[in-house]
């Protein structure tokens, strides 16, 4: 991508914010700016888009009730706010990740204060049924007195069938779902991690899994064995760089971006937040050169921003990590 291009951020509002990113400007810095602002209800904390259409936006509403909407952008091929589209109920509360398929809306709400949290279907954003997972039973009181999942993705190394890959805080495990004979998903298996670790987000790369566990700041790495094999044991640790803060958040997001021509060596990058320093919370970067399995610290880069919520890499080539503070710096390419 050359030149400007476009972006939306989500936000703990009651809007989702379109965003022109620049690289290459004339005052020589990359530069953001807000274009436009479309109202979509109380705390919009996760957008995605439709496989097949670009424009067509959906977003989970964190609140008791859940909802989500979906919502449609360029109606004229301009950059313009967009439109509110369809509504439906959630099946649970605070939708906090949403999983969108060609014909199926696949949403997981999560809220630590009940007994369990659920993962619904929503076919064309009509009706959900949703289903449980297991109460947790875990260190951490606080944050692990239930289930409390923060992803939902399509697992990319299960080359035989299609399986759902929930990572769950509150029970230190990620939960494996099949897709049944009528058309819904279920619990199939899980992956065990330590207790009081917290699964938070995961990625992968080949045939290994990466899941950043977010309550003791750890980076856990695994061979993924395909079903129904059981689940695979932790082969190793890697602790990421973050002040030990008691009774805060530590890690938050993981990416692992595809190498290209630019950029062929490959990294992941993971945000550690609650750090007090002056410039901000640090990104931390470590290197898969030496192999697969074993991530190396290589880097940690001062955001200038505080609490870091969401990361995306974008410009020619994906030359630049766009990233998002919530509580102080905004939105800033790095």
């Amino acid at each position: 991508m050359h030149g400007t291009t476009h972006d939306l951020c989500r936000s703990y509002t009651d809007s989702i914010h379109t965003l022109s990113f620049d690289p290459v400007p004339s005052t020589g810095s990359p530069t953001l700016n807000l274009l436009a602002r479309t109202i979509v209800g109380h705390h919009p904390s996760w957008i995605t888009s439709h496989p097949s259409n670009k424009f067509l936006i959906y977003t989970g509403l964190e609140q008791a009730d859940g909802e989500v909407a979906a919502i449609k952008y360029g109606w004229s091929g301009t950059v313009e706010e967009g439109e509110v589209v369809a509504r439906a109920k959630s099946g649970g509360a605070d939708p906090c990740s949403l999983l969108v398929a060609e014909d199926e809306l696949i949403i997981r709400n999560v809220s630590p204060q009940k007994v369990s949290s659920t993962y619904s279907n929503v076919p064309f954003l009509a009706s959900a049924s949703a289903s449980s997972t297991p109460r947790a039973q875990s260190l951490d009181k606080t944050r692990q007195s239930s289930s409390h999942p923060h992803q939902i993705i399509l697992n990319p190394l299960n080359q035989t069938e299609q399986e759902l890959l929930v990572p769950d805080l509150g029970t230190d495990k990620v939960w494996r779902l099949t897709e049944r004979n009528d058309g819904k998903w279920s619990i199939r298996d899980h992956i065990d991690f330590e207790a009081g670790g917290g699964p938070r987000h995961i990625t992968a790369r080949g045939n290994t899994l990466y899941t950043l566990l977010e309550l003791t700041s750890k980076l856990a790495v695994h061979t993924f064995p395909l079903l129904p094999v059981p689940p695979a044991r932790l082969t190793s640790l890697f602790t990421l760089s973050a002040l030990p803060i008691p009774d805060t958040m530590f890690a938050a997001e993981i990416l692992l971006p595809k190498p290209n021509t630019s950029f062929p060596e490959t990294f992941i990058y993971t945000p550690n937040r609650n750090d007090p320093h002056s410039e901000g919370y640090t990104i931390a970067i470590f290197s898969l050169a030496a192999r697969e399995g074993q991530p190396e610290l290589v880097n940690e880069v001062r955001t200038g921003l505080i609490h870091v919520r969401g990361m995306v890499f974008g410009g020619d080539e994906d030359k630049y990590l766009v990233v998002g503070g919530v509580e102080g710096g905004g939105v800033k390419g790095i």
